[in-house]
């Protein structure tokens, strides 16, 4: 078969598994349908030993392997959005308000796609090394511990014996035809505060016998909304937003609290430090007025990291086979992503894949609209395979201290 027939084949593949995976959406940390349909479709696969559990009941982890040779992963996120989609297509999610509106039904069939198209090259002998291939849970949100699906698989060990993993992401901002690769920070650390004003409330018709923590409030959230821009320097790259505020029962009550939460996003680690310190001091001010606070800070996400080296691996790879190919060098937005859990033990790359439906229609990330062009499937496929084939042949292996060592 030549290997034109081979993708075209690869090709309809991918799309029934996306379509199959949108119809079918599972939320993080629920995602029991969807691992049973991807372990069983690695199944079929010559070659491939299928693990699942692999640090979470959901998680499943594929592997081919021919040793000796270095230890690339691939990664895959499969969870889905509460989200009810508002698109008009035969795959439409069968599941009320949830959806797949980030591209992970996509991520998955690709990286499934460059499990089919490896596993031949590793019977053939073409190939030394081992390929994991990672289909990971819950990379929208986190659990009660603060953990993601890339926490849990990390902590689990399924990096322990990797040299490098790399990994793509849906980019609808984007046509088909255009990818977005950048060196180092690309994604946002994600640290999520939340803050309670603490007061003795009171009558609303005797307001000077108590203190009042939603006048308090409004000191606080003038300095929160202060500090980037004021605080830090807008040559920065930081962002806190507000997402709650809620205090009070009723009209003629004081309340005895105030509760303030919100995100704050950073890229470099000393801005990140700085940033929290000055979330602190804004609600210290209540001190001052006769009041106390609470506060917390929980940490979701690291900066997503990406190793150069690897990225001008990608870069060659476009450059030879898909010359047509636009490479946009610029980071990827303050959002979070948690593969940077992964890019933090070892070298590792995400790049992001044009995929915009040609129709006029806004259809970004986390919307109702949400939809790709599936022309990217075998571009992302090829892409990623050839990557894994480089790094297997030529690539660098993790010393462990986070530095790459020549093969």
């Amino acid at each position: 078969m030549t290997l034109s027939k081979q993708m075209e084949r690869l090709t309809a593949d991918m799309i029934y598994w996306r379509r199959h995976l949108h119809a079918n959406p599972e939320l993080s940390f629920q995602e029991q349908e969807t691992s049973r349909f991807v372990a069983k479709e690695l199944e079929k696969i010559p070659g491939m030993r299928v693990d699942q559990r692999v640090g979470y009941p959901t998680a499943v982890v594929g592997m081919l392997s021919s040793s000796p040779g270095p230890t690339i992963a691939i990664r895959a996120d499969m969870d889905a959005l509460p989200i009810q989609e508002q698109n008009d297509v035969t795959y439409k999610s069968k599941r009320n308000s949830v959806m797949h509106a980030c591209g992970h039904d996509a991520h998955t069939a690709i990286v499934l796609g460059v499990a089919k198209l490896l596993s031949k090259y590793f019977q053939k002998g073409l190939l030394q090394g081992t390929v994991k291939f990672l289909f990971q849970p819950a990379e929208e949100h986190v659990d009660e511990r603060g953990y993601s699906g890339a926490k849990y698989m990390v902590e689990a060990g399924v990096l322990d014996d990797v040299d490098a993993a790399i990994a793509l992401h849906m980019s609808p901002e984007n046509r088909v035809g255009e990818i977005k690769i950048n060196d180092g920070y690309s994604m946002a650390n994600v640290d999520v505060f939340k803050g309670k004003i603490l007061a003795t409330g009171g009558h609303g018709a005797y307001p000077h016998l108590g203190t009042d923590p939603i006048w308090m409030s409004a000191s606080v959230l003038q300095a929160l909304y202060g500090i980037t821009g004021r605080r830090i320097t807008p040559l920065e790259s930081a962002v806190i937003s507000i997402g709650r505020v809620q205090g009070g029962t009723t009209s003629n009550v004081i309340p005895s609290s105030m509760e303030i939460e919100g995100t704050i996003r950073s890229y470099q680690p000393e801005v990140r430090e700085h940033l929290l310190k000055e979330v602190e001091n804004a609600f210290k001010m209540v001190k001052n007025l006769g009041g106390d606070y609470q506060l917390q800070f929980i940490e979701e996400d690291p900066a997503l990291k990406n190793d150069s080296e690897i990225n001008n691996i990608i870069r060659k790879i476009i450059e030879n086979k898909f010359p047509y190919i636009q490479v946009i060098e610029e980071p990827f937005g303050l959002g979070g992503e948690d593969f940077a859990h992964m890019a933090k033990h070892i070298p590792a790359s995400m790049f992001f894949l044009g995929c915009a439906i040609d129709d006029g229609k806004a259809r970004n990330l986390h919307t109702p609209y949400f939809d790709i062009d599936e022309q990217v499937l075998p571009i992302g496929a090829m892409i990623l395979s050839e990557a894994a084939k480089y790094l297997l042949v030529s690539g660098k292996r993790n010393d462990r201290n986070g530095k790459g060592v020549d093969l």
